[in-house]
This record gives structure tokens, C-alpha cells and sequence, in this order.
């Protein structure tokens, strides 16, 4: 008993570190490109590849090396992406030019791949299903507050020393929680243990999502984006036909034909990221652009989402381990749409209080969403299919951040496109409006779906049943 409680801290602690840290670098970075670009004279186009490329190659590889780590052991795979993490971060702090730190930030987008598609899995792994709940809800807490910390910290390390500085302490505090996991993480968690890997099957699959992903979020910036889009779709079609003649396949069809709970809990999953990932921003271009303030009280206005989220997180796992996951996801979802619904009333002259209360409700909804329908997604496989079902959900997630930010490109697209200065801003609150209004009817469609699939046991239930 005691040994298991000295597992459960240590991997409580170390996952959270590592969920700490890879979101306040994303939000690190997205603060300090300026910086970098004046440095190495870059151009906003390439520089935007310090995101994309990170953030694609995140979203590619999180299925293969869940898959991985169920076959050779979750700890090892989880180690592995810290230690490469560490590294590829420090390489990013001492990058001699622009082309060499995407290089390094695609390959840290990969570790952070491996760190994902384990982290969930062995939480899951290591705690009962009736303490899961609020362990996740932690893991998002920590998740948001990096995510909170990313710029306001960021901006007064790069203000005051450099931006290659915060790589430099990020890098060491992951060597840190690195050695952590090292030394006092004990036991290994496989589920596939003896099936060969498919390597060619996680080819065609990285290949397929990194092309549909790129070629339906640059639809109207890029003409090309389109055979982008339509060669990954292929692909993906393949990938599917392929993994259905495999006896090890890298994903099995059969977790989403017959496990309804596992597939609503994606799709829903799906569906709040399309509807909430562009709050923050359409919530910047509108204080800075329309409402004409300065970074540092939008950045000000703008944490109160993050905040909320983090300080109400743990609540949402508490509430999933006592209530069936399924209600209280519907009730984040809905809260969300609040929040949503509230910002399609925008306009030019809108209270910052309002602002920052629809942020907060917006916020609010995700804590009650997030933890509870991770729980309810690794619920509802078998162990042997943690790794994968912890990066399906990770996938669902960067899917659901491209179709927002896809959605609202194409939406800028149509109402700023040959717009004159003079009219410049009355448009642009016309297409926040309308941009919130499809999230808004995104996220009312979610409610329904997180109602579907099997019921859940609540805690109460899994200890009447013992006694």
C-alpha cells in the first residue's frame, strides 16, 4: 500500500511537471517570435513555422508513439520524450539561425508527441477509476497555468534578459523532471506487449494528418493548400483500408465501431476545441485592434480565461469521479456556449469587465469539460489500449484547434477581403460576431453529443459494489 502511494505521488508529480511545462513554452514562444525575428531578420511567414511546425508535428506522431508505448512500455517512451524535450529545447536557446530553431522546435513538437500520448496513460495506468477524475483535473490545472504563465513570464524574462533564456530555464527544468522520472518512477506499463509495431502504417498515418492538417488550416492563405488537404484525405482513406488488413495495426477500427462512449467522447472532445481554441485570438484583435489597448492590459484581461480554467479544473475531476462524466461534460459544453453566445453581442465599445466575465465563463466551461471527458475517454477502453487511446484523444485536440483557426481565416476571408482602411474595423466586429455565432451552434451541438454513449460508474457506486 505504501509503495503504491509513493508510485501514485511520483507519477502525479512528474506528469504534471511535464504538463506544466510544454504548454508554457507553446505560450512562451507565440510572445517572444517578435523577438526572434528581429534577431535572425526573419519574415512573418517563416516565423510562423516556430508554431506550425511544433504544433504539426505534435499532432502527427502522438498516435505512433502511443501505440509505441503500449508495445515497449509507457515509462520508457514518457522518459524518452522528457529527455528529447530537454534537449531539443536547450538546441532551441542556442539556435545560430532560423531555419536550424524550426528544425529544433519540429523535434521538440515530437517529444512533446511522446510526453502526450504517455502522460494520460500511465495516470490511467497507476490510479483506481474512481480517483482518475481529479488527478486529470490537476494535470489540466497545471496545463492552464502554464498556459497562464507562458506570456506574462516570457515577456518579463525576454524584457529583461533574453528570449533564448527562457529556453535555457525551461530546458533545465525539464532535464530536472527528467532525472525525477528517472530515479523514482518505478515499474513499467505495457498493454501489447509482443506485437510487432507498424512502421509502415505510422508513416502513411503521420503523412496523411500533418498534409489534412497543414492543407485545411492555410485554405485561404495559400492556393495550394487545397492538393495539400486532398492528398492527406487520401492518404487517410488508405491508412484506414490498410489498418483494417493488419493483424497488429497501428489503430484498431474496432475501438470506435464498438465502443460508443470511446467515440462520442472524441467527437466531443473535437467539437469543444473548434469551438473554444480561437477565443483567445479573436479576443486579442479585438482589444488591440478595435478597442485600441496596449499588450500588456490585453494580456491582463486575457488571463482570466486560462486562470479560471486552472482554479476550477480539479473541481471537474472531483465532479467526474462522483457523477457520471456525461452530465457534467454537458454542462461544461453548455457553459461554454454561454460564454460563446455572450461575445457574438461584440462590439467596438464593449466593458473590458464584460470581456473578461465572458472569458471567464468561457473558461469556467472547459474546466468542467476537460478533466471529465479525459476521464470518461480512458474509461472506457481496455489497458491494453491506453497509449493509443490517450493519443487519440491528443489528435482530437490539435484537429480541433486547426478547425477553429480554419474556421476563423475563412471567415476573415470573406468579410476583410478588399476592405478600405475607413470601413476596416466595422468589419472586423461583423466577423467576430460572426465567427462566435458558429462556435456558439459548434458547441450547443456538442451538449447532445456528450449525452451519448454508455453510462459511467460514479465513485459511490464502485464502493458500494466492493462492500
Amino acid at each position: 500500500m505504501k509503495l503504491q502511494l509513493t508510485m501514485e505521488k511520483t507519477a502525479t508529480v512528474v506528469v504534471m511537471t511535464a504538463y506544466f511545462l510544454t504548454p508554457f513554452m507553446t505560450s512562451a514562444v507565440n510572445l517572444i517570435i517578435p523577438a526572434i525575428g528581429t534577431e535572425f531578420f526573419s519574415q512573418t511567414l517563416l516565423l510562423s513555422w516556430l508554431v506550425t511546425g511544433y504544433s504539426l508535428a505534435t499532432a502527427a506522431f502522438l498516435l505512433p508513439f502511443g501505440k509505441l508505448s503500449d508495445i515497449i512500455g509507457r515509462k520508457r517512451v514518457f522518459i524518452i520524450g522528457m529527455f528529447l524535450f530537454s534537449l531539443f529545447t536547450l538546441l532551441s536557446g542556442v539556435a545560430w539561425s532560423i531555419w536550424w530553431m524550426i528544425l529544433f522546435r519540429i523535434c521538440q513538437g515530437i517529444a512533446s508527441a511522446m510526453i502526450y500520448s504517455t502522460g494520460m496513460a500511465i495516470i490511467t495506468s497507476i490510479y483506481p477509476p474512481h480517483r482518475r477524475g481529479q488527478v486529470l483535473g490537476l494535470c489540466t490545472a497545471v496545463a492552464y497555468i502554464g498556459l497562464s504563465l507562458g506570456p506574462s513570464l516570457g515577456g518579463l524574462i525576454s524584457h529583461y534578459f533574453s528570449w533564448r533564456v527562457i529556453f535555457y530555464l525551461t530546458g533545465f527544468a525539464s532535464v530536472l523532471a527528467t532525472l525525477l522520472a528517472a530515479w523514482r518512477l518505478r515499474g513499467e506499463w505495457t498493454g501489447a506487449k509482443g506485437e510487432s509495431f507498424d512502421f509502415q502504417g505510422s508513416v502513411c498515418y503521420v503523412l496523411a494528418l500533418a498534409l489534412s492538417l497543414f492543407g485545411f488550416s492555410s485554405l485561404a492563405q495559400t492556393e495550394w493548400a487545397i492538393y495539400c488537404l486532398c492528398i492527406g484525405l487520401v492518404l487517410m482513406v488508405y491508412f484506414f483500408v490498410y489498418e483494417s488488413k493488419q493483424a497488429c495495426p497501428l489503430l484498431r477500427i474496432q475501438i470506435f465501431h464498438h465502443n460508443s462512449a470511446f467515440a462520442y467522447c472524441n467527437l466531443a472532445a473535437m467539437i469543444n476545441y473548434s469551438a473554444t481554441f480561437a477565443i483567445a485570438f479573436l479576443v486579442s484583435l479585438q482589444l488591440q485592434l478595435v478597442m485600441k489597448c496596449d499588450s500588456y492590459v490585453a494580456g491582463l484581461i486575457m488571463i482570466s480565461q486560462p486562470l479560471i480554467t486552472a482554479l476550477l479544473a480539479p473541481l471537474g475531476g472531483y465532479l467526474a469521479d462522483h457523477f457520471d462524466p456525461r452530465v457534467v461534460t454537458s454542462y461544461g459544453m453548455a457553459l461554454s456556449a454561454v460564454g460563446l453566445f455572450s461575445f457574438s453581442l461584440v462590439t467596438s465599445e464593449m466593458s473590458l469587465w464584460l470581456i473578461a466575465g465572458s472569458l471567464a465563463i468561457a473558461g469556467a466551461g472547459f474546466a468542467l469539460f476537460a478533466a471529465p471527458n479525459n476521464s470518461a475517454i480512458m474509461g472506457a477502453v481496455d489497458k491494453s489500449d491506453y497509449g493509443v487511446a490517450s493519443s487519440i484523444a491528443g489528435t482530437m485536440r490539435n484537429i480541433g484547434q486547426s478547425i477553429s483557426m480554419a474556421i476563423v481565416t475563412l471567415v476573415m476571408s470573406v468579410y476583410l477581403d478588399g476592405i478600405d482602411a475607413v470601413s476596416y474595423n466595422h468589419m472586423l466586429v461583423t466577423c467576430f460576431r460572426t465567427a462566435y455565432i458558429i462556435f456558439t451552434v459548434i458547441c450547443i451541438a456538442g451538449v447532445f453529443c456528450c449525452r451519448r454513449g454508455k453510462r459511467f460508474e460514479t465513485k459511490a457506486e464502485v464502493v458500494n459494489q466492493r462492500s
